[in-house]
Formats: structure tokens, sequence, C-alpha cells
């Protein structure tokens, strides 16, 4: 270990101290520490340690952790130094759980035990060490386990202990308000307790308490009125001086409660005036501690019931702050000016001075500070002045939350005080322009509509000056560069609105400017959609004019390339101004009529006009309507998904064990069914090139057959999708459909909905005199005048215009046969689910009609096999050949397998020999067989009598 050094500490652990303190990089600091880690874990696990080198190691380990890295392989042994019944090391292992540990750790279980021993000890300083440990580690769990000794606490002798136990209460209550709900008298006791400090810690609970329920608490005013009285008498030890002010902190916790209590109070708030009023006289303003006292006493002024004299008192507090050099004191000052102004908005004129140096402050802080009061004391009189600072400010903000939040002030100014439409529209064109893509879009829309409505007056001539002005504008930004999308939007709707409306501007030169701007914003949708728009407005009024229409190159290339586009609703507006160019005058202004964009549009949702269709339909014999709750079986729009979903889920993977093959069930006429058996089964000949084919022809078809598997109906899971028959039964039960699919009803009830639809102001002269600025701001005592909102600046809810979506029947594949069944869907590759088709016995052995395809050798085998049920566990390999594919050749080229034996013979031998009379030419269609199933295990699904692999993978 080394010599000792000071404080009876290690000289290895001074050195390890100075070599933090001169580190001069954090990854050499980093090294020093890693170094240490490794150190430790290697001497902490040493047997015998001495307690004095283990409490050494602790505080090494909490160094270790305080700088950031982890110690935990040492929690362990903090833990139990608390144990210890020394009390310098029990207090060293309290200190470093506390540090080390959370109240959710997983060691908090082996220290509740100590703790509850420890609350016990006749030695209060182990009591306290306790305590300490109860606020930092007991969570909502383990408070039940330690409340009982921690209220048996509250009356201990010594104050030290009566006040960490409140300390511990109120943490208590923090966590967990039920746990302590009944012992809030005791809090309300402890406050009339002899020691201050208790007095002070209970001040804390009582605080969060009045804050959630002040009248169960008026009755405390006196108690609360005749401490603070105490407190600035100096009543209390100087032990409780700070910086020569009588108990500070407990001035201003006692402050806030009284802000509480009194705040819409006169009774109460007429017992605070006295002690307030002596307080602000007596508080020293030469220190730090004494003007938060006063900036406390200012906020509990203009809590309170209002007092003259309090508010008198309060603005000299004010004006000294504001005078002040410290920046701290200004923004103090222009906080507490700000609340002085909601009970006398006079009281900013006294201090209008000082106001204009914190705005022209270099001190960023003190500058939003100073905004945020003129926010609050903008009238109609001076809200010209303070929204064209707040803009210039708001342009040099880099800030984009700030920037945000200083664009939608001047956007709340400007909507409640302008002083006239012209300026708001001056003045939303500054804030679009700078500050565009932060500012609502609603603010756009009530933009729009101010100027279709203009003064909501019958002056059209004052309405028509107004949209003048605001095309004027217009045509002036739009050449710049980078406007935000918001701002576009508007500025071609005012220009497709009223862009020829007073005449000074023709619809050509109207007509390229808009262009300009969808070249110019290609990439933006939303303003094209807006352009196109304006395009339709500006053609459609000159064609009701009469006037003569000059198409513009830029136009035509518009047109052309929007008719292109992937967005549909561009598609849709190019083809609707396609039209409206070619009809006449008539039709164009009953369908855009000029500066209707104001008129209410009445919907009848009967359609009265459809009545005569309707009648004259059902006299021809066509069905009524039946309400959409009436219909039986009608889906709604969540059954229909749902139903979407289980069909689309159905599709996945399945690892289920295949089923037991069915109990055969008799059916006529005998329908193609899934066997392990062998079936002659007629095989007509195909081109490789079908890949649809119809189902397979009656068994009473003539003509020459081969003996196949009977898979007619079984989904092929793998290769090419094919189409296979369904069997049908003599009930006439239509079969599910494959894959799992539900039918849907042909006719799904349509749902609706709904159509997602969609202001370079002349600053004021501000006189460099700080004079005429302060007279703008502060100058007349006129009161607040909001605008009215309903005519002028509030907009009203667009009106959502929805389109029906119908939903699409399913239909199914149609097939043509003989035979007549229902028909069924394609199946799913996807899908590897067994479809549950019964299996029909055979009518005649199938082994047997095997014979002379197998050699004679292997005949006995045969004929044993023949015995086999036809639902055999274990089916023969040949069952798994593929199913066969027919194409729609005459019936007279095949035979019947239930014809004679001896025709039966020959068209086996014909078919083993290759078409040929000799048995002996041909493929041995053993190996084919043995090859087969070797290529099934591969999963392969052949799809002729000889495979090509390549064509069935690849299809």
């Amino acid at each position: 270990m080394g010599s000792q050094g000071g404080f009876g500490q290690s000289k290895e652990f001074l050195d390890l101290v100075k070599s933090i303190g001169e580190a001069r990089s954090k990854s050499e600091e980093d090294r020093i520490i890693l170094r240490e880690i490794e150190t430790l874990k290697r001497r902490i696990v040493e047997p015998d340690i001495p307690k004095r080198k283990m409490k050494e190691y602790i505080i090494r380990l909490v160094y270790v952790e305080m700088l950031g890295h982890d110690a935990s392989f040492g929690y362990i042994h903090a833990v139990k130094m608390t144990h210890d019944d020394n009390l310098l090391l029990k207090r060293t292992g309290y200190l470093a759980v506390t540090l080390f540990l959370n109240e959710d750790h997983d060691l908090i279980i082996l220290i509740v035990n100590t703790i509850q021993k420890d609350l016990k000890s006749d030695n209060y300083l182990v009591v306290c060490a306790a305590l300490n440990a109860v606020c930092r580690l007991i969570n909502e769990e383990t408070i039940p386990a330690v409340l009982p000794q921690v209220v048996e606490l509250l009356g201990h002798q010594k104050e030290a202990v009566r006040k960490k136990a409140i300390m511990a209460l109120h943490r208590f209550y923090q966590k967990s308000p039920s746990s302590v709900s009944h012992l809030i008298s005791n809090f309300r006791k402890k406050l009339c307790d002899n020691d201050p400090g208790v007095m002070g810690a209970t001040l804390c609970p009582l605080f969060d308490l009045i804050t959630i329920d002040v009248k169960s608490f008026k009755d405390l005013v006196v108690s609360f009125v005749s401490i603070l009285k105490q407190v600035t008498e100096r009543r209390l030890p100087k032990s409780y001086d700070y910086h020569q002010m009588p108990a500070p902190f407990i001035q201003i916790k006692l402050l806030k409660i009284l802000a509480l209590l009194g705040n819409g109070d006169k009774h109460a708030s007429g017992q605070m005036y006295t002690v307030i009023g002596d307080l602000m006289r007596k508080c020293d303003a030469s220190t730090n501690i004494g003007n938060a006292v006063l900036y406390e006493c200012i906020c509990c002024v203009s809590s309170i019931y209002p007092n003259t004299k309090l508010l008198e008192a309060a603005a000299e507090i004010i004006s000294k702050f504001l005078k002040s050099d410290n920046h701290n004191l200004k923004y103090m000052g222009i906080d507490a000016l700000g609340r002085l102004i909601k009970i006398n908005p006079d009281v900013a004129e006294q201090h209008q001075l000082a106001v204009i140096d914190c705005l022209e402050d270099p001190d960023d802080t003190l500058k939003r500070k100073t905004f945020e009061l003129l926010h609050k004391m903008t009238k109609s009189s001076n809200v010209e002045v303070i929204v064209n600072r707040m803009i210039d400010y708001m342009i040099s903000v880099n800030d984009f939350h700030y920037k945000t939040e200083i664009a939608s002030r001047c956007v709340e100014l400007a909507e409640q005080y302008a002083p006239s439409n012209h300026w708001f529209i001056l003045t939303m064109n500054k804030v679009f322009e700078h500050a565009g893509d932060l500012v609502d879009i609603k603010v756009a829309h009530n933009l729009m509509r101010l100027i279709a409505e203009g003064f909501g007056e019958d002056d059209d001539a004052a309405d028509s000056q107004l949209r003048s002005s605001a095309v004027e504008s217009y045509l002036r930004i739009v050449t710049e560069p980078k406007l935000p999308s918001a701002f576009l939007q508007v500025i071609c709707w005012v220009l497709g609105e009223y862009g020829t409306a007073d005449g000074n501007y023709s619809a050509s030169y109207i007509t390229g400017k808009i262009c300009d701007v969808a070249e110019a914003y290609s990439s933006d949708e939303t303003v094209k959609a807006y352009a196109i728009t304006a395009l339709m407005k500006i053609y459609a009024f000159e064609i009701a004019a009469g006037r003569k229409l000059d198409i513009l190159t830029e136009f035509q290339s518009l047109i052309e390339e929007l008719a292109a586009s992937h967005s549909t609703d561009l598609q849709q507006r190019a083809y609707e101004l396609q039209a409206v160019v070619c009809l006449d005058a008539h039709a164009v202004e009953c369908i855009m009529p000029s500066d209707a964009s104001c008129e209410d549009i009445e919907i009848d949702i009967t359609l009265p006009f459809l009545n005569s269709y309707v009648q004259q339909s059902l006299q021809n014999g066509a069905q009524p309507y039946i309400p959409e709750d009436a219909r039986t079986g009608a889906l709604s729009v969540s059954s229909f998904s749902n139903q979407e979903h289980r069909e689309t889920s159905s599709h996945g993977l399945k690892f289920e064990a295949y089923e037991m093959p069915k109990p055969p069930v008799p059916s006529r006429p005998p329908p193609v069914s899934i066997s392990t058996d062998l079936v002659p089964v007629p095989e007509p000949s195909y081109s490789r090139e079908t890949h649809v084919s119809p189902p397979v022809l009656s068994a009473s078809s003539s003509g020459s057959s081969e003996l196949k598997l009977r898979l007619d109906g079984v989904q092929k899971k793998w290769g090419r999708p094919t189409y296979s028959s369904s069997p049908t039964s003599s009930s006439g039960v239509s079969p599910s459909p494959a894959n799992g699919a539900s039918k849907v009803e042909p006719a799904a009830p349509s749902t609706s909905r709904p159509r997602e639809t969609y202001k370079d102001s002349k600053k004021a002269e501000v006189d460099p005199e700080k004079q005429k600025l302060a007279a703008s701001l502060f100058g007349g005592a006129s009161k607040s005048e909001k605008r009215a909102s309903s005519t002028s600046h509030k907009a009203s809810k667009g009106s959502s215009h929805s389109t029906g979506t119908s939903s699409v029947s399913k239909s199914s594949v149609p097939s043509t046969s003989e035979v007549k069944s229902p028909p069924q869907p394609l199946p799913d590759l996807l899908d590897l689910g067994e479809p549950t088709v019964s299996t029909i016995v055979p009518s005649a052995d199938p082994f047997m009609q095997l014979e002379g395809l197998l050699d004679h050798d292997e005949s006995g085998s045969t004929g044993s096999n023949a015995a086999l049920d036809s639902t055999a566990k274990v089916p023969d390999i040949v069952s798994l050949y593929s199913e066969l594919q027919v194409s729609g050749h005459d019936s007279s080229s095949t035979i019947s397998p239930l014809s004679s034996n001896g025709s039966n013979n020959k068209n086996l031998k014909r078919t083993v020999s290759g078409g040929s009379p000799q048995g002996m030419k041909g493929p041995n269609l053993k190996e084919a067989l043995e090859k087969d199933a070797l290529v099934r295990q591969m999963g392969v699904n052949p799809t002729t009598q000889n495979p090509n692999l390549f064509k069935d993978l690849f299809g």
C-alpha cells in the first residue's frame, strides 16, 4: 500500500486523485481509471483484507463510478460494509450504496433488513445514515417495510432525526401518495416543531399538498404568515442566516405557499399584505439571495388578490432590476414585468426605455424574454411596431424551433390586432416568405379566405382594391427563388382567382407567371396542382367573357407533361383543363362562375332530380332500392377487410401434418377423386404449349386409353399453375374455392372516403431615437382591442368532398366440359394446405389392371399388394405420379376403363410398347417410375409422361 498520506489515506490513493486532476485529456483520464479498475479487481477479492483498506477500496470505487466507468464488481462489498458495526465503516457503506444503486437494483433486498435494524439503533448517527438511505433506495414495494419505523421517528428526541424522518415521508409521498395519505396530519403537527430545521423541512411536503388541494389548507394561512413574520424579524438562530439574510430559503418557500393560498381569495390575501410589504422594505438588494427573495415577493404580489401599494412597491423593484448592468437582474426584471402587466397593463409604460434597451441587447436570451414581454403587452395601437420587430428578429434567428415559435406569435398577433386587412396580408406575406415551411397550413387557408371574403361589408370597391394589391404583391414576390410551398399555394390561388379581375394584367401574362411557378417547382405536386387549377380558372373566365384565348407554348408543354404524370390527381386536372378549353361560353360559365369561391354549396342528399328516372325504372320492372342496413348478407367495410386479411393469411406456408385419407363415400356419377390407387384414365394427346386444360371426360367415352394415376382435382403444389377440375356430387353442392378463400357477395357495399383536400410588406419606419420607438410601443392608453374573428381571420372548417369506392366482386374461372361441374379458381403455388376431397372406391381392382406393366418375376408382390385397402397409410411409390393434363380431343380416341379385359390388355400392351404391337420396344416403365419417385422427393411435379426437370422447375 505504501506510506500513509494525509487524512489517514494511503499515498497510492492520494497519487490516484492527483493523477486524475492532472490529466490533460479524457483519454489519459480513461487510461488511469482503467488501470485502477484492474488493480481494484485484483485486490478486492484478496482474503482477510483489513477494514481500513476495504474502506479505502470502496472510496476508490466511488471515484471510478463518478468518472463514468463501471464499478459493479464492487457493489456487493459496499453492501457488506453497511452491515458493519463500526459507525465510520457503516456510513461509508451507506454513502457508497446510495451512489451505486438505484431503487430497482437487485441488491436492494439485501439492504432492507439492515435499514430496519439501523432505524431502531440507539445511536442517532446510525439512524440518520439509515434515513438517508431510505430516501434514495426504498421503492414503492418496500415502503410498507420501513414506514412504521419512520413514522415512529417523528417523535425522536434529536431534531436531525425528526428532520430526516419528514424528508423520508415526503419521499414516500412522491413515490406513492396513497401510502402516506393517512399521515397528512403529521405534517401539520411538525409545522409547529420547536426546531426551525424540522419546520423548514415540513414546508416542502406541505407545498406539494397545497398545490393539489388549496381549500383544505386555507386554515394554515395564519400559521404561515406568523412563521414568515418571525423569520423577517430575525428570531431564528444565526446559523440559519445566509449572506446576512435570515433563513432566505425558508422565506422563498413560504412566499410560494402564500401565493397559492391567496390566489383569488381576498380575505386570505388581506392577511398577507402587511408581512409581504415589510419584507419588501427590509430585504437587502445588494446580494443575489436578497434579489431572489424580492423576485419571489413580486411573484407572490402578482398571484394574490391585487393591492395597490404592493403593486407600486413591486414596480419600483422591477425598475431597479431593469436599470442594473447585470443581465441576470435584467432578465428577472423582464420576467417580473410580464407578470405585473397581467394585472395592470399601464405598469409597462413606466419602463418603456428600459424595455427598448433589452430589445437591442446583444444577449440573445434577454432578447427572447423581451419579445415574450412584448407579446403579452400587444394591443391594436402598437401591433405594427411589435410584429415588425419580431419579424426582423425571426429573419436573423437560425434556431428552427424558436423561429417556429416567433412565426406563430406573429400570426397570432396579426390575426387578433390587425389594424387593416391590407396590413394583415402584407404581414402574412412576409411571414410566409421567411418562415413559410414552419407555419401551419391553416394560416394559408385563413389568408385565402380573408382575400376572398374581403372586409365582410358591402364595400365592393374596398374588396376589389384589397385583391388587386394582393395580386400586385404576389406578382412581385413570385420571381424570388426558393419560396415555401404553402406560400406558393396561396400565390397560385390568388393569381388564378383574381389575376385578371381588375383588367390590369392580361391572361397571357398571368398564365406565363403560373407556368413558370409550375416549372420551377416541378418536384412539388401540390404546387403543380394549385397551378393547373389556377390556369383552368383563368381560361374559364376568358372563355365566359368571350375573349380570344391565347394558348402559350409553355401552357401546352405543361399540359402534355401533366397528362402523362404518374400522379392521377395531376392527370385528372390536366384532362379537365383540356375539356374546359373546348367548351362553349355558357357551359364554362355554369361550371366555373366568376368570384364564386365563397359561395355556400347546398347539397341535397336526397338527389330529387333522379325521381323521374327512378319512377320510370320501377314501372319497367326494376327492383326497388333496399337500404344498406336492411340488406341480408351485406358485409361491412371492416368485415370485408377482415375477410381479405384472412384470405391473405390463409395463403401462407403450413407446417401441419397431412391428414389421413377420408373414408370412401360413393357418389353418382363417379367424380374425379384423390386416391392412392392406380385406376385407368383416358390419356388423350395434347400439345406441350397447352397450360390450361379442361376437365376429364366421361368414363363412358370410347377410344384408346392408358392406365394413369387418377389425380384430377388435386391441386399442384409446385411447377406451373394448372387448372384442375373439381369433383361433383349428386347432391349438387358446389365445393368451396381453393386456398381456403371464402366467396364474397357479388354486390359488396360501397364505401366513401373523404377526399383529401388541400402574406413584402413595407417595414414600419422606426425612428432611431428610442423616444419615438417607445411612443410607438407604449404610447396611448388604449385598451386591448381584439378583432372579431368570425368575419375576417378565423377560418371555418373546409368541406370535405368524398368519392365513393366500391369493392370488386370475385369471380371464378369458368370451364367447359361434358359433365357440368362448379367452377374452381386456379391453384395458388404458395398454398401448401391439403384440400378436403373425399376418396372414392374404384370400380375395379387397380392392381389387377397393372398386370403387364411390371415384370413377371414381381407378379407375386403385385398380387399381395392388391389386398391392401385404398385408405392404406403407406401408398405405393407409383401413387405419387403426376396428374394428367387433358386436351380437348374428341371422345372417339379414348376407351372406357370399364371395357372388356381383352381390349384392356391390348391397350396395355400397346401402351408399354409405345404404340407398336411388339411389347419389347420403348422405355422401361419400371425404371421410369423409380426415377419419377426420386424426382418427386426433390419436390418436382412432372407434367408429362417423361418429365423434363428444367421445364417443371422454371415453368
